[in-house]
């Protein structure tokens, strides 16, 4: 079986509208920027002055048929308000995930939107959803290890991600002999980004693997209601109100590698072949690695950049890097 080369594979995918956003793209002179799985216009957009709009101001879309881009998008929305931002999630093949953000003006945009669009048949048969984006900024990092200071934790969300504002450490209420931390950001955008970083790059501090999540309200309430408030550096044996127990952590975290190799001998897909390459050290003991896996079964590798630390002599960064990407490959199949 002949197999097209990768780049060859994914311009082929509707290629027809690809071709008519490009023209449509160059017409406008509207530039559309794309960044970790999502491509934006504006924010803010040509002309804009001022500060950003208020929180209010933004609108998620669902539901979206997946070969439907901005040429037809953008004009939608712009129909009811002036657009500060939009935002399409996208697939590495070139297609979008299903679902955008667009952030107008002003509050009343917003509502304009969501009445107008909310069940319209973007074509026929083909109706979207359009609500109130939640806009979150809180995200929770449970299984830290407890010797983790604040400032360890800091300093490596500071090289990974942008905007974070505070960070607060608490005991863990779902492991013991760990502690969860909850972070602040300056937007939902900057949380979202820095959600889908640590969770891809497989992030680990003291040698545990971490688990993200947006901020659950009742975990919030009952973490702000412990009787011994969270020290500001480091949590040594705190106790929190018992707190509604959270799903343990996948067994697929402890041999991503044997999951993924498993999986491909059982679909006929061939042994996986890992490529490594270390593009940054930093003092403080993370690697920086380009990754691929090329599985020969599937017509594109899969490729990315994960962050990883050496938690002793006898460990390989290559080996965590391996690890890492594999646990992304495997959730990227639904397997994990």
């Amino acid at each position: 079986q002949r197999h097209l080369p990768p780049q060859t594979w994914t311009n082929s995918i509707n290629q027809a509208n690809k071709m008519a956003l490009l023209a449509w793209a160059k017409e406008t002179g509207i530039d559309l920027v794309q960044i970790n799985g999502q491509r934006r216009y504006g924010g803010p957009p040509p002309g804009w002055v001022g500060d950003p709009p208020p929180v209010g101001t933004e609108v998620f879309i669902g539901k979206l048929p997946q070969d439907m881009y901005e040429n037809a998008l953008i004009p939608l929305f712009q129909s009811v308000g002036k657009l500060y931002e939009f935002r399409l999630m996208m697939t590495f093949s070139g297609l979008n995930r299903g679902f955008a953000y667009a952030k107008y003006s002003n509050r009343r945009g917003a509502k304009e939107a969501i009445a107008a669009f909310n069940n319209f048949e973007v074509r026929e048969g083909c109706a979207i959803v359009v609500c109130k984006s939640t806009e979150k900024c809180e995200l929770s990092v449970d299984g830290l290890a407890t010797s983790v200071s604040r400032q360890e934790l800091e300093a490596m969300l500071r090289q990974v991600t942008e905007g974070v504002l505070s960070i607060t450490m608490y005991a863990s209420p779902c492991q013991k002999r760990a502690q969860l931390a909850v972070l602040k950001y300056s937007s939902h955008q900057a949380a979202a980004m820095a959600k889908k970083t640590l969770m891809e790059g497989n992030m680990r501090l003291g040698g545990v693997e971490m688990r993200v999540d947006w901020l659950n309200p009742d975990l919030k309430q009952k973490l702000q209601s412990c009787m011994e408030k969270p020290s500001s550096s480091r949590v040594q044996g705190s106790k929190c109100l018992e707190v509604p127990k959270q799903a343990p952590l996948s067994p697929v975290l402890h041999n991503a590698l044997d999951q993924l190799n498993t999986l491909c001998q059982r679909q006929y897909l061939g042994t996986p072949l890992f490529l490594t390459k270390c593009i940054q050290a930093n003092p403080n003991g993370w690697l920086r690695f380009w990754c691929r896996v090329v599985i020969p079964g599937c017509p594109v590798p899969f490729s990315g950049f994960t962050w990883v630390r050496q938690d002793g002599p006898g460990r390989s960064g290559h080996e965590e890097a391996k690890v890492a990407v594999a646990l992304q490959v495997l959730r990227m199949l639904g397997e994990s």
